[in-house]
Order: C-alpha cells, then structure tokens, then sequence
C-alpha cells in the first residue's frame, strides 16, 4: 500500500508542477527521518527554485495550498527550507492493507497466470555451476540470489523462466576428464560405476583438485591434453566425450539434489553440448564475422584466433567461476575451439529470439520435483516439451562479479550485431565471494596460520580443493538445529522435529546469503546465522511462531471478534500511544515498497532487510501491549487483527526469500 500512495503523491505532484510552472520533473520521494514528520517527502521544491528563481519554501507552501485532495493522503505540511511532507490517513491506510494482506495471505498459492500471460517473458539464469565436483558455498549464493529475484519478480506478476546454465564442454569438465583417464588412469566402465555412487561429486572434487596440481606441474603437456580432450567433448567422438558426459550428468543430478534441499528448481537446463552440436554457435559465429564484430588475427599473440575489438583495459577476471584464459576477448582460439564467452554470446542470442534456432528438448531423469523438469538435447524433441524457444524482454544473467568482464564481451556481441535494446536488457546480477570466518574455518577442521587467524575473513578455493562443499554446509546446519529442537520440544514427534530443523537451518542459510547486498564479501559463520537474535533468519521465523502462539493461546481469533472500524482503527493509531502501533500498520503495509526496490536494484536484500525490520517492530508490539488480556473488546480486536497483519506479511517477505516458518521453534 505504501508504494501505491507513494506512485499516487508523484503524479499528483508531476501533474500540477507542469500544469502550474511547465515544468516536468522526476520527482524524488523519500521517508521522513521521524513518524511525526509524515509517511513522505519530496526535495522537489529545491529543484524547482533553481529553476524558477523562487525560496524553495514558498513554492512549497504554494504547491501545499493548491495541490488537492490525494487520495489516502490526509494532507500536505512544508518542513524545514521547502520539503513538501505528507501525512497519512491512518484509518484508511489500516483498511486497505487488510484488504491487501487477505488477498495475499498466501503467495505462493495465488494465481497470477492470467496477469503473467499478457506479460513479455523474463529469463533468469542462475546457479550454472561446472558440473566437474561438489557444489560449494560460493555456488549457494549464487542460486539463492537467483531463486529469490525470480519469487520477487513472479509475485509482480513476471513470467519468469528460470534456467541453469551447464557448461558441460568447458576446461572445468575437461580436466575432470584428464584426471579420471590420464591421472587415475580409469577406464570408462570404471567411471561410469563411480558415477553411479550417491557422492560421486565429492570423488570429483578430489580428482579435480588433484588433476590442478599435476597440471600447474606441466604447463606444456597440460595445454595437449586440455586442447586434445576440449577437441573430442566438442566434437562428441571417442572415450573422453562419452566420459564427459558420464561425468557431466552425474554431478548434475547431484547438483539438483543439493539445491532441492532449499527449495530452488529450475524450469530448463540448457546443457552448452547442445549450443555445439545442434550448430548454435555456428550461426552465431556466421552472424559475428558478417557483422564484423570479430576479427581473425594474423600476427602476435593472438594469432590464428578469431577476437572481438576491445577499447576497454581486459583486466584479469576469472571464467565461470575458475581462472580465466589470458586474453577473454578471444572468441575461438587457434586450435579452433570456442571459448566459454563464444557460446555464452550464442545463448544470449537465443534467449532473445535472435538466432534463428531453437534446441530440441528431453525430461530430465529423476529430477528432485514433482513437476518435469527439462534440459536441452541433441537427440529427437519430446513432443510434450513446453516452447523454451520464445524471445525474452529481459534477461538476469546471476553470475559472480569476477566475470564482468566476460559479462561485458557478451553484451558488446549483441552491439555489434546491431541488438543495442536486448543489450541494455543483458543484465549481470553479480555478487562477490562467500568466505568463512576465522572460527567458522577451524571448525570445519581447517589449520589457519597465525596471520590467517587473525582476518576476517578466510578465502576457499574449489580449484585448490579447499572451501565448504554445500551439503556438508546444511548437514551441519541441519544437525545443530535438529538438537536444539529436541531439547526444545521432547515432546514433539522425530518427523516433525525434522521437518522444523530443515525450516529453521534452510533459513538461517538463505537469510544470511539474501541479507548482505550483492557487493559485500560475505564471511559465513555457523554461530551468526544460527542465532535467534539479531539479523538473522531464526529471529524472522520466531517472530511468526510467538504470532502463532498467540493465537493458540487466545480464546479466540480475529475473526471471531468484533469488527474493526476504520474510524476506531485511526482513533487508535493517533496521539501518542498510537504512535508505535501505527510504525506496525504503516511497515506491515510496505511490502510492496520494498518489493519495488528490490527489482528497482536488482537487490533481494531489501526484502529481507523489509523482514527483519517487521520483525522487529512485531516483538516491540509484543513486548509494550497484552493483547490477549486487553479489557476492551474493540481494541483487543484490533490489536489481534494488527498481529494477523504482520504475520501474513512476514509469511509474504519470508516466502519471497524462500524461507519457511515453522510451527514451533
């Protein structure tokens, strides 16, 4: 409700400010530092007397004067040199957001298909992890940011269509191979019974690791053997290709079932085999040389290479996660192999209708939902596939912030080839790195050095082996809360004592990857997330389970009390007591606003920053009234409706982080 009287005031005020001086303006609205100053403000009267040669606040008293009546709004005050400051109806503003809660009570269940039909489709990919080990800590973030920009963005009524990235044909799948065949010296038939093993990822991270150190050892047999087995994955011929793909699909479903542990699902897989043998990137290469968007170079050190025109400085980001090649500009090396920024360049053509292609697609096997889940394929179309192929108005690529750069070549493709909107509409939803905090890292049995100890926070690399792999993460999590739980409620059955520490631990992870913005290093610690105190996931969910305690307690339920009428709701939410009551109405009744701004910023921390700010606000409330032992039966009422509010509304922001609330805690 908020942001709707916020979108109302701006109108209004963008209307008469043309209409009165000629003027057309953004107007800028912002909250007030204090309740008692209003629910907004605007600055605009500074900018207007730039313009119209005026004091700020005289404008201002005049645009109060004439304005007219907002509807929701109760009235307009100047404060300070000239800011236009406006005040609620509080009684209005109560009966609204009730409307508004009830009608959205719960999310995940409402039907927005009829609103998302008309609507262009919006691609988010995320997750995308090389599919050669054990996805890690760092990969969690990635998928837990993604899964919540596509809830916030579905529940605005986007049709959104997640995908997953598998980059099945890369260096990252290449080594793995090398390490299984030429290290470990193991045949296909051998692998091919490992990958059959419930932790086939874990043995590729050892193997993978292992395989790094005995290639940085020979950096000239190394480039044979990645140029020879890249050549026979991209072709799809012999032993090392049919091993690839063995490997490939295993860590996959393994990487499915870890995400399924927090309630992330993918539409499509796009596997980047299919990019190759369905001709994808042929047609894209075709399109760039016509187009003279990449040029083959004859001379120096990129010689033989097919390389996109640079102006920018190349600096040394990483690829896909991991180290990059010298010279990311390159499209195809010399040896005729396609880099990763090539067939991403292809991808993206595709997500907008621009390619003039489409893949053919397959069920994926055993997928962890109820609902099919589908990858790309070379083989014969299933004939009961959805229709992936449909040009998208947006795309969120969520990829960590090391490859901007990569980022930045692909959308200098669209560019040059003449696709300067679906550029602008390339967005790289990046985010830094996942670390561990000192104590965090000796707990996980890590030897620090003295100097490490004493950082703040302590690196990992997959690459080297070193890092937290993320079922191990939520097994650990899982098992903290499971006890804590059981001391808790003895009495509780083991299902359900479960089923709560998976809740209370896959909140505690996803609030604590949402809630720092996506620039921030991000230094994990058990104990911090854990916590039921402070910023954390536990203090949101305990803030509905003492809702839902009440509300067991009571003898009755709001619905079963007097009616609130909106002429006692803004009696009770003015003068001085009415003051905290109304921070309640007014924050459970700002959802929306801070929805806004998290697609606005592409930030998912705003929502939860929105959760635990009612959350906190709730357990004041708590604390202050005695709500179920209030003498007067309207105002226990409408005390009791207020809980309600703040419980569908942090049900709401919880859901759209992907965090559930149990029961009991």
């Amino acid at each position: 409700m908020y942001q709707i009287l916020a979108n109302r005031l701006r109108d209004a005020l963008t209307r008469y400010i043309h209409e009165r001086y000629g003027i057309s303006l953004e107007i800028a609205l912002e909250k007030p530092p204090k309740l008692e100053l209003g629910e907004l403000a605007s600055p605009v009267c500074f900018e207007l007397a730039k313009r119209l040669k005026r004091a700020p606040r005289q404008i201002a008293q005049e645009i109060a004067a004439n304005l007219g009546h907002v509807e929701g709004v109760a009235r307009i005050e100047v404060a300070g040199a000239g800011y236009l400051n406006a005040h609620f109806d509080r009684g209005l503003f109560w009966a609204s957001v009730q409307k508004e809660a009830q009608r959205g009570a719960a999310p995940e269940k409402v039907d927005r298909s009829a609103v998302a039909h008309e609507k262009e489709k919006v691609i988010v990919e995320h997750t995308s992890i090389n599919p050669n080990k054990a996805a890690h800590i760092g990969h969690l973030r990635n998928a837990v940011l993604g899964d919540s920009m596509a809830r916030v963005l579905r529940h605005m009524g986007e049709r959104v269509q997640v995908q997953n990235y598998i980059d099945n044909t890369g260096v990252q799948v290449a080594d793995a191979v090398i390490g299984f065949l030429r290290v470990r010296k193991l045949s296909l038939d051998q692998v091919q019974k490992l990958a059959a093993q419930p932790k086939f990822d874990y043995l590729c991270w050892d193997v993978y690791a292992d395989t790094t150190e005995v290639l940085e050892k020979d950096q000239e047999r190394a480039a044979e053997w990645r140029a020879e087995t890249l050549r026979a994955i991209e072709e799809g011929q012999g032993v090392a290709a049919k091993m690839a793909a063995v490997i490939a699909n295993a860590v996959v479903s393994l990487h499915l079932k870890t995400m399924a542990r927090l309630g992330i699902y993918y539409d499509l897989l796009v596997r980047e085999s299919e990019i190759l043998h369905l001709k994808f990137w042929d047609a894209a290469f075709e399109k760039l040389k016509a187009a003279s968007a990449i040029q083959y170079a004859t001379e120096g050190k990129n010689a033989g290479c097919w390389t996109m025109p640079w102006s920018q400085e190349t600096g040394n980001g990483e690829e896909n996660g991991e180290e990059a090649e010298p010279q990311a500009k390159i499209i195809v090396r010399s040896n005729g192999t396609v880099t990763y920024v090539g067939k991403d360049i292809a991808y993206q053509l595709w997500k907008f209708g621009l390619l003039g292609k489409d893949f053919h697609y397959t069920k994926w096997p055993d997928a962890p939902t109820q609902r099919p889940l589908w990858a790309t394929t070379s083989a014969a179309n299933d004939p009961e596939a959805p229709h992936f192929g449909e040009a998208a108005a947006t795309v969120y690529n969520v990829i960590d912030s090391r490859q901007a750069y990569l980022q930045d070549v692909v959308a200098q493709g669209l560019r040059a080839l003449g696709h300067t909107r679906e550029a602008e509409r390339s967005i790289h939803l990046s985010y830094d790195i996942v670390a561990l905090t000192p104590r965090c890292a000796r707990e996980l049995g890590y030897e620090l050095s003295a100097e490490e100890a004493k950082k703040a926070y302590v690196q990992v690399s997959g690459r080297k082996g070193l890092g937290v792999k993320a079922d191990d993460l939520l097994d650990r999590l899982e098992a903290a809360t499971l006890a804590e739980v059981k001391q808790r409620h003895l009495e509780m059955p083991e299902a359900e004592q479960q089923r709560t520490a998976h809740a209370i631990a896959v909140g505690a992870l996803r609030f604590f990857l949402l809630k720092f913005t996506r620039t921030a290093i991000i230094a994990f610690d058990f104990k911090d997330a854990l916590s039921f105190e402070g910023e954390t996931g536990p203090y949101c969910q305990y803030a509905v389970v003492r809702i839902r305690g009440i509300r067991r307690k009571g003898a009755e339920a709001a619905s079963a009390n007097p009616g609130v009428s909106q002429t006692f709701a803004a009696n009770t939410l003015s003068g001085a007591e009415g003051e905290g009551l109304w921070e309640s109405v007014l924050l459970s009744g700002s959802l929306d606003h801070a929805i806004e701004a998290a697609i606005g910023a592409q930030e998912p921390a705003f929502v939860a920053k929105y959760a635990f700010q009612l959350a906190q606000v709730f357990n004041l409330f708590y604390h202050k009234h005695r709500i179920l032992s209030e003498e007067n039966p309207e105002k226990r009422a409408f005390l009791l409706r207020l809980t309600e509010l703040v419980e569908a509304q942090l049900l709401r922001a919880l859901s759209l982080l992907g965090i559930e609330a149990p029961e009991k805690m």
